[in-house]
């Protein structure tokens, strides 16, 4: 694919007027939506600023890369942009970015698309065409630039794969040479992953070193290191900024950095694995005593990341099944509690939420102890959901609480196993997977799940599901508040996680919607807030806001919070405070109205399942108004505003 079909000229800014780095943002963006490369500038920009809340997206030197995928982007496509004062964009080196490469690329991407843009992302470590791009002063330049950078690469690389193909006399003199493998990954998988694959290959050359780049990217993992390379290799540079499977390198000499690091630090990491400055990596314990190393977050983050595997991996059981039962009330209303149509639509969500708890334990388990973790998991899940009526005399369970307890235990303790069998003689390896773990993990968390975990949670699970049946209207007003403030503080972040995945876990264990109700009008409110206030005060907005504002008016009637985010992005103080007192005053009402909505999602879409449906729009309306007419008072008229 010639790269010149991704840079389109119409969609180059030779001349970006943006001073600060929101302003860019709303400027590139703005462009694609002018070209019809994206339609719905809300949910591209809001995925764009996500990107740049996980790290900065300015690499150095004067370029910035910020960059989404979702279903916003019509074809893949690469904004150029060019700043000739220069933009703060927070970059690592802190030097202003005058290059700006905004890539898009949609859902389905296919893989050609994918191949481009990793091409392209890679060419951006040649400080030659660097130079050349600052210098140029028309679009068909850039385009010229690229297409010669682009084939002066691709003789380079056959010129070496013919020296690759040298003869045997040679191959004792290669041999002698160090080899080092590397794994690069970034959430995304757009643009770092390819960058720092790129600039690891062209410090090797110079270094002459062989080594050998995993990418873990948009197309899934390619150049797959096998057991041996890594057997081979002097050591291991992992640079990532997600999850990678680790366990392979048990024993080798490795560095785990950011994968900005493979970008920037490319040679130094090199270095340090050469002079035998590395750690040596001992999986899995290994991870916590080199912390230092790595990029993992602290102890509660990674303790976060782990439940979120389990949440979002839980979700579409909780979503399909509640929906379905709650479709199956309102069909018992028309054809009766003994119908059959009632019966299986019942059933079906039902069968459903019966695989909540078991699949958040399980997936809770795999993302601490990998794959040998989740069968243990997923069986403890099981059993706090499954009441021992028939061994220990007792119908009680502990519910969600105690699969949440299944899943990290399970976790730990297929940790601990793989510690304690680490020294097991080769021949007797494959023993582990097959045998040992299963057998072993299973014994120990049923053991610890029948005879301690159930026991104790299934107390403290009847003891919550007793305090909610019984809750006063006044203490319920009070936890509607808490939760509903919970949704709105960050928008998709832990608070609203958490909020939502206790409804959830009350939703299973009462059978009552109450506090579900209470979460989505938390959730609705920051949205819809922005949508009326863009509306109502447009002269306190950008024309890019009150555009965004006409889409939040769909995201949040669909419980989608995240419509908020560029907003609250932008202007933190007014739209979060304004939010949270918005979704406080309607979660209470909620409450106070008795409105339950037995549906785990759908906003307003889902009023006819509700009861007291009236109540439950006037809760979203009244906490909209609030949080939307505070937001319109306080929020001072922007400048940019101003001059539109």
């Amino acid at each position: 694919m010639d790269i010149r079909e991704l840079l389109l000229k119409d969609v180059m800014i030779m001349d970006l007027k943006a001073q600060s780095k929101e302003a860019a943002i709303n400027e590139m963006v703005h462009k694609y939506f002018e070209q019809g490369v994206i339609d719905d500038e809300a949910l591209y920009k809001a995925d764009i600023i996500k990107r740049e809340e996980e790290s900065t997206t300015g690499i150095g030197d004067g370029i910035a890369m910020p960059h989404a995928k979702d279903k916003a982007v019509k074809r893949a496509t690469v904004l150029f942009a060019k700043s000739q004062a220069g933009v703060d964009f927070d970059a690592l080196d802190q030097q202003p970015v005058h290059l700006f490469f905004m890539i898009a690329a949609p859902e389905g991407a296919n893989n050609t698309h994918l191949q481009a843009l990793a091409s392209l992302s890679s060419l951006l470590i040649n400080p030659d065409l660097v130079a050349a791009l600052k210098q140029a002063q028309t679009p068909d330049e850039v385009q010229q630039l690229f297409a010669d950078a682009q084939a002066a690469k691709e003789a380079e690389e056959k010129a070496d794969a013919k020296d690759a193909e040298q003869p045997a006399s040679q191959s004792a003199e290669t041999e002698k040479r160090p080899y080092i493998v590397a794994v690069s990954a970034c959430p995304n998988g757009i643009a770092h992953t390819y960058m720092a694959e790129a600039a690891l290959i062209k410090s090797a050359k110079e270094k002459n070193i062989d080594i050998k780049v995993e990418t873990n990217g948009s197309e899934g993992v390619k150049h797959r290191l096998t057991a041996a390379d890594i057997a081979r290799a002097d050591g291991v540079v992992i640079t990532a900024d997600k999850k990678v499977e680790m366990g392979r390198f048990d024993g080798k000499k490795l560095l785990n950095r950011p994968v900005i690091d493979g970008i920037n630090k490319s040679d130094e990491l090199l270095d340090q694995i050469e002079s035998g400055d590395a750690p040596i990596y001992h999986a899995p314990q290994g991870e916590q005593a080199d912390a230092g190393e790595t990029s993992k977050g602290g102890f509660w983050n990674e303790i976060y990341k782990d439940l979120m595997n389990g949440v979002s991996h839980m979700l579409p059981f909780v979503v399909g099944g509640g929906i379905i039962m709650a479709f199956s009330f309102i069909l018992e209303r028309f054809v009766g509690g003994h119908s059959l149509y009632f019966t299986y639509f019942n059933q079906l969500g039902n069968w459903a939420f019966a695989f909540l708890v078991p699949i958040l334990a399980g997936y809770i388990a795999e993302s601490i102890g990998d794959l040998p973790a989740l069968m243990p998991g997923v069986v403890g899940g099981f059993m706090a959901n499954t009441a021992a009526a028939n061994i220990m005399k007792t119908t009680s369970v502990s519910g969600f609480i105690g699969g949440l307890f299944a899943g990290f235990l399970a976790g730990v303790v297929v940790n601990w196993l793989k510690k304690v069998f680490k020294n097991l003689p080769k021949g007797l390896e494959g023993l582990k997977p097959m045998l040992i773990y299963p057998i072993l993990s299973l014994l120990i968390v049923g053991t610890a799940m029948f005879f301690i975990i159930n026991p104790i949670f299934a107390a403290v699970n009847a003891w919550i599901t007793h305090v909610l049946n019984g809750m006063g209207t006044g203490n319920a007003v009070l936890l509607g508040t808490i939760v509903a403030a919970m949704m709105s503080i960050d928008m998709g972040g832990p608070f609203n996680k958490a909020a939502y995945t206790f409804a959830i876990a009350a939703y299973t264990s009462t059978g009552d919607g109450k506090l579900m109700a209470a979460v989505m009008v938390g959730g609705m409110v920051p949205p819809l807030a922005t949508a009326f206030a863009t509306a109502i005060w447009p002269k306190k907005f950008t024309e890019q806001e009150r555009q965004a504002g006409l889409s939040n008016w769909v995201l949040g009637i669909s419980f989608i919070t995240e419509g908020a985010i560029p907003f609250a992005t932008a202007d933190p103080l007014h739209v979060i405070v304004s939010s949270v007192i918005g979704a406080a005053v309607g979660g209470g009402l909620t409450q106070f109205w008795h409105v339950s909505v037995p549906a785990p999602h759908g906003g307003l879409w889902v009023t006819p399942l509700a009861s007291h449906w009236l109540f439950y729009i006037l809760a979203v309306v009244i906490g909209m108004l609030v949080a939307g007419t505070i937001l319109g008072l306080w929020r001072p008229t922007r400048e940019s505003a101003k001059t539109e």
